[in-house]
């Protein structure tokens, strides 16, 4: 629902009224020509994925009549922000975008992942972020060898970095900060990503 609500408008659809029902709250604040004003010809789009949702039917909640189903109640892997480790979603909302009449050229903005990362010896192995980057960019050819117009791929982050309401502890960086010294310690995944770009 969040991605048709910004991108339908932009593309020139409109908003997905028919479809999701709730939306239609919002007919009465729209004003003659604000869709039309909506539409905008986007050099690209940028997608940020980093996992899946699973929601399941509830029928108390208001106006959705679903709810997220967490990963950690379905015991999967996790990473340390309890996203489930789900590489394929990367491929799946990039044909759900390619699939937009019209669609510009996709570039994905921010991908990545969090785990628990041990500096040891000027040493930080990150085998998790590693396997986890490699499996993404695997479901990116995917998405390519099929056709998809995807024309770009940035890992969420290069630095370890204040991540909004979590503060300094997830750690999505493929360089490691020590936030006292300022020390920056290439990780594992780093130095694999530096080759393979080359």
């Amino acid at each position: 629902m969040l991605n048709r609500l910004f991108i339908e408008p932009l593309l020139g659809m409109g908003y997905p009224v028919n479809e999701i029902k709730t939306l239609r709250r919002i007919e009465k604040y729209i004003k003659q020509n604000d869709e039309q004003d909506l539409k905008f010809d986007m050099d690209f789009i940028g997608i940020q994925n980093y996992t899946r949702e699973i929601i399941r039917y509830a029928m108390f909640v208001p106006f959705l009549h679903a709810k997220i189903v967490s990963a950690k109640d379905r015991k999967v892997e996790l990473t340390a922000m309890e996203w489930e480790v789900y590489p394929e979603s990367i491929y799946h909302i990039l044909k759900k975008f390619q699939a937009y009449e019209n669609i510009p050229p996709l570039i994905i903005t921010e991908n990545g992942a969090a785990f628990s990362d041990i500096l040891q010896n000027n040493v930080v192995h990150d085998p998790k972020r590693l396997q986890y980057i490699q499996n993404i960019l695997q479901q990116v050819l995917r998405a390519k060898q099929e056709g998809i117009n995807v024309n770009g791929y940035f890992v969420w982050t290069f630095l370890d970095n204040f991540e909004w309401a979590e503060g300094y502890h997830p750690r999505f960086g493929l360089v490691h900060v020590d936030f006292h010294t300022q020390q920056r310690t290439v990780k594992a995944s780093g130095h694999w990503y530096a080759d393979f770009i080359k």
